[in-house]
């Protein structure tokens, strides 16, 4: 990979710190700030998805966590800033854009994910084949996954690494829609 975060020994310490800070705090460290104690809804009055269904939230931890593992942790903040671009959840792409950051991205990369296919040139084939791949599961509906977009990803990813990208892709699909659905608020969240 042909990256300035592939070989950062600190990329690995953010993922690992973030999967764990979730997983250890079943109350949700994304949450906004309750209206009221015990009321199991936030600032915008919505549900606390976390509070509301616990064993949901953690079984979507895990499933965030398994995806992640053996994958480069530049590219996994990559493809979850991709798509909640496309999902335009500002939520997620606030926490996601700080943990690359904290992970030693480069600010050019953060402000060319949006049109990466335009600026080609700051990401790696292997990149570039991840962010089509997620282009166009976060938009299945529209017209599928197309087999060159599929052929080019399963070009640069063995099969298991494949299927944790298609994962993680299908994860952070999930929290975005998690987070729009229960009105979460970029910049709320107690790491960013």
């Amino acid at each position: 990979m042909t990256t300035n975060t592939t070989t950062n020994p600190k990329a690995s310490t953010v993922s690992t710190m973030n999967a764990t800070t979730l997983t250890a705090n079943p109350a949700n460290p994304t949450a906004a700030p309750s209206t009221g104690a015990g009321t199991g809804h936030t600032e915008t009055g919505r549900i606390d998805f976390a509070k509301s269904a616990p064993k949901v939230f953690r079984a979507l931890v895990g499933f965030d966590a398994a995806a992640r593992e053996g994958l480069d942790p530049a590219l996994v903040e990559l493809i979850k800033i991709r798509a909640s671009h496309v999902n335009h959840c500002a939520y997620c792409l606030y926490l996601h854009t700080n943990d690359a950051r904290k992970a030693g991205e480069s600010e050019d990369r953060l402000h060319l994910v949006a049109v990466w296919r335009e600026a080609r040139h700051f990401f790696s084939e292997r990149e570039q084949a991840a962010l089509a791949l997620t282009d166009a599961v976060t938009l299945i509906a529209d017209g599928g996954l197309p087999d060159d977009v599929y052929a080019q990803a399963a070009a640069q990813f063995d099969e298991q690494e494949l299927a944790h990208v298609l994962a993680l892709i299908l994860t952070i699909n999930t929290w975005n829609r998690v987070a729009l659905s229960t009105g979460k608020l970029a910049g709320t969240d107690q790491r960013g």
